[in-house]
This record gives structure tokens, C-alpha cells and sequence, in this order.
């Protein structure tokens, strides 16, 4: 009898630290995730990385650390002993929940409470990345999965802290990891409200516009981002566009909606008609959120998200009826060359810039993305500026700008799949061979290719 029952406690003690270790090491640890050898030269070996649920007093410390926090901020004892279990959990998934609350703290002991956990979880000495962006950085690098249930705990965060969002977090085609906040408010004043101030950065709709001649103000060189509609140009001002970031207009009798990311030194220009019938015409505002240094705008009519690069809508009534807005040609080039090969066009009006007068390029983003990114294809700089289209075969491509500007202007034919590169107000623009426009436009290297990974790269 003794020695049944030692036997039966060694069965139970055998299953019980079995069932331990699989909290403290989970099954299925994923050990065979190849990266590029930039990435893990950048930033090391990623960790070994659990699939699968989590346990039971995971999913109680981050209702008490993340969920509760989110309903009612504060941080107490509850919290501290809820995250050293999360921290404790050799699960890296969980410091995506993490990295989202410290986007919010400005507490610094906070903040290395935080962070710290984060580097636990990652098994590295973040150093002095030990910060929101460090964190974040690291776990879009190595591409570290979200946790089970993932949305439900950045909802909780992100509308508990700010409000305005309710609508947003939803289920969708969104990569919510990528998401994280801007540091301004939501824009969802009514169509038309451009007088009405907000705590946002605001759309201009129906925006004012005058003739070249009457544009005294704008310098010769200033930088204007040049849209031409069934034979109407218009000028969009870089200083306006800085201030504005989306615009909602009509030129040569078509809606468009045009985004300018500063991060992402792109301005593009979206069709906004010639939709179904059952679709209203979206209007185009900032949330107040980035997707890895890219704006998120989102259409105030329907409250569906779009991908601002792509054009897609990826949630809410618009992305459930698949709606793929078209782009046109967007040229960045000078006042002076605008005007001067479209001498007919209009600009927007100078009090559209609200008195202010910014330049993020040279200044505020001079050195490098400002908001983590991840990895970025080594392939050319973070900051240089290409010109990018997708063929209709589907196929992105992006062109170095400057060595495509040298090549053009010394007679060069630059093709891809029967589309052109060509030279417009000493800017460039890509066409078919019929000459219509494909809908290009120029932005940062680091941009293009996350929204891009597989684009293929023009090398001269």
C-alpha cells in the first residue's frame, strides 16, 4: 500500500510539474523563426517565442495590470505584483501589452517599471532603449506575435486613456501590433468644419484656392506637392500640408482625398467618387494614429480605417464591401517649376496654413524616423526619397529619385512593365503607354518598402 500510494503521488507530482513548466516554458516554442541577418545585426537573436493560449494567471495579471489600469489609471501594488508575473512568464508576446501601456506613461519610474518587464521578457539589456520606442522597435524587428485576444487589451488601453477611438479598434485586415498613437487627438469634426478649431490636426475641406499670380506669398522655391485632373492643376503647398495633413477637394470635376504622412514624406491623392452606388463618398480625416511612422486616416461618413499608403480600406462597412480607393499622380517639386509648366494652375490660399510655418523634413525628422519603425530593407537609406507605383500586374516598384532625375534629364527611358517614368514640372510622374497617369508619387525609402515588402527596387 505505502508503495502504491508513493507511486500515485509521483504520477500526480509528475503531471503537476508538467503543467508548471508549461507556464513557466509553454509549449510549442517557436525556435526555428528565420530573419534576415540585418535584422539580428541591428538587434540581436530574437527569443524563443510560445504558440498557443496562455494560462490562467497570465490572462488575471493582465486584467489587473492592463485592463483595470486602462478603466481606472493607477498603479499599485495589484499592478507591480501583475506584471512581475507577466514578466516571469518567459512569454514574449506579452510585452506588446506592455510596450502599448507605456506609450501613455510619463511617469519616469514608471516607465522603467515597464520597460524593464518589456527586457525580461525579451531576455535583453535594452539599455537606453529602455523606453516605449526601444521596446517597440525590438518587437517589430523580430516580428514577435501578438498575444491571444491581443485587441481586446489595446482597445481597453488606447480608448480608456484617450478618448475618440471607440470606433476604430475594431476587427479588420489590421496588423494591430503596427498601431500606436501620434500624440494628437482624433479629428471627427463634421464634413466641412474647416473654421472649427480642434485639439487635432485638421483637414482642410473645400479648401480656398487662388490663381499663380495672386500666390505672392509662396516663395520660388517653396515645395508644393502638384495634382493634374482631366487638365486642371492645382498646387498643395508643403507648409500648408504640414499643417493640415489631409485634404478633402474637387479638381478637374473629380472628389479627391489627399493625405500627406510628414513622417513619411509622401503626399498621394485618392479618388473619392466613382464608387458603387450604395457608398457615399468618404471623407478623409487623421485618427491621431501611426502603423509603423505611416498616418491612419479614416473616413468620418462610414468610421471605416483605411491603409493611407495603400489606399484599402481594412475595417468597418467600406472594408467589408472591399472598396480599393485609386490613386493619381502626386509631383513633388518647386513653386517656381509648378507654375511655370502649368502656368493656368491654382494653389491654395496661405491663411489654409493657420499662421504657421514648419518644416518636419529638415528639422523635426532630419535624423531618422521619430516613431519605432522596426526593421527597415537595408537596401537604400531610411530617408531616401524614391518614387513608387503599382503596375496592374500588381507589382510595386520604387525608383531612387535623384538617380532617376539624373537619368531623365539626360534622356534616359526608365520602364517597368510597359509603365514610364516621366519628367513633369521638374518633378517626376509615372504613365502607361497611352500616356494616362498610374498614380505615383514620392516618399521615404522606410516607408515604402514596410508597405511594400516585396517591391522591387530600380538600381540604375
Amino acid at each position: 500500500m505505502a508503495i502504491k500510494t508513493l507511486h500515485n503521488m509521483r504520477l500526480i507530482l509528475t503531471v503537476v510539474l508538467g503543467l508548471l513548466l508549461q507556464v513557466v516554458h509553454p509549449a510549442h516554442a517557436d525556435e526555428k523563426r528565420e530573419l534576415p541577418q540585418y535584422v539580428i545585426d541591428a538587434f540581436g537573436k530574437p527569443p524563443l517565442v510560445p504558440q498557443g493560449p496562455v494560462a490562467d494567471n497570465i490572462k488575471s495579471a493582465l486584467k489587473t495590470a492592463i485592463l483595470d489600469v486602462a478603466a481606472d489609471p493607477k498603479w499599485g501594488p495589484d499592478q507591480e505584483a501583475a506584471l512581475q508575473t507577466l514578466a516571469a512568464s518567459n512569454d514574449p508576446r506579452m510585452a506588446w501589452v506592455i510596450s502599448d501601456l507605456l506609450r501613455f506613461v510619463t511617469n519616469g519610474t514608471l516607465n522603467d517599471t515597464l520597460a524593464g518587464a518589456a527586457a525580461e521578457l525579451l531576455g535583453k539589456d535594452l539599455g537606453k532603449q529602455a523606453h516605449w520606442g526601444g521596446v517597440t522597435d525590438h518587437l517589430m524587428a523580430w516580428d514577435i506575435p501578438a498575444p491571444p485576444e491581443y485587441l481586446t487589451y489595446k482597445r481597453a488601453i488606447f480608448t480608456g486613456l484617450v478618448s475618440g477611438w471607440d470606433h476604430i479598434f475594431v476587427d479588420g485586415d489590421v496588423d494591430w501590433r503596427h498601431v500606436s498613437w501620434g500624440g494628437v487627438l482624433i479629428d471627427n469634426r463634421p464634413y466641412d468644419t474647416t473654421d472649427d478649431p480642434c485639439n487635432c490636426i485638421p483637414a482642410a475641406d473645400n479648401p480656398e484656392v487662388t490663381s499663380a499670380n495672386d500666390a505672392v506669398w509662396l516663395s520660388e522655391d517653396a515645395v508644393v506637392f502638384g495634382v493634374v485632373v482631366n487638365g486642371e492643376a492645382r498646387a498643395y503647398p508643403r507648409r500648408i500640408m504640414e499643417v493640415r495633413e489631409m485634404v478633402n477637394d474637387t479638381l478637374g470635376g473629380r472628389d479627391l482625398g489627399i493625405p500627406y504622412c510628414t513622417l513619411c514624406g509622401s503626399a498621394q491623392a485618392f479618388f473619392t467618387d466613382g464608387l458603387p452606388e450604395d457608398i457615399e463618398r468618404p471623407v478623409l480625416r487623421t485618427s491621431g494614429l501611426l502603423i509603423r511612422s505611416n498616418k491612419v486616416m479614416y473616413d468620418i461618413t462610414s468610421g471605416s480605417v483605411f491603409d493611407t499608403f495603400l489606399g484599402k480600406a481594412v475595417t468597418g462597412p467600406l472594408f467589408e464591401k472591399g472598396l480599393q480607393l485609386k490613386q493619381a499622380n502626386v509631383i513633388t517639386t518647386t513653386w517656381a517649376e509648378w507654375k511655370a509648366e502649368h502656368p493656368n494652375t491654382t494653389v491654395l490660399v496661405e491663411a489654409l496654413a493657420l499662421g504657421r510655418d514648419f518644416d518636419f523634413r529638415n528639422n523635426r525628422d532630419a535624423d531618422g524616423p521619430i516613431f519605432p519603425v522596426g526593421n527597415v530593407d537595408p537596401r537604400l537609406p531610411v530617408h531616401e526619397d524614391i518614387i513608387g507605383l503599382v503596375t496592374p500586374s500588381g507589382t510595386a516598384i520604387a525608383f531612387p529619385r535623384g538617380k532617376a532625375l539624373i537619368a531623365l534629364q539626360a534622356g534616359e527611358t526608365l520602364s517597368f512593365e510597359n509603365i514610364h517614368l516621366v519628367l513633369d514640372a521638374g518633378g517626376i510622374k509615372a504613365v502607361d503607354q497611352n500616356g494616362n497617369d498610374v498614380g505615383s508619387h514620392q516618399a521615404f525609402w522606410f516607408a515604402w518598402s514596410q508597405f511594400h515588402p516585396q517591391t522591387e527596387l530600380w538600381q540604375g
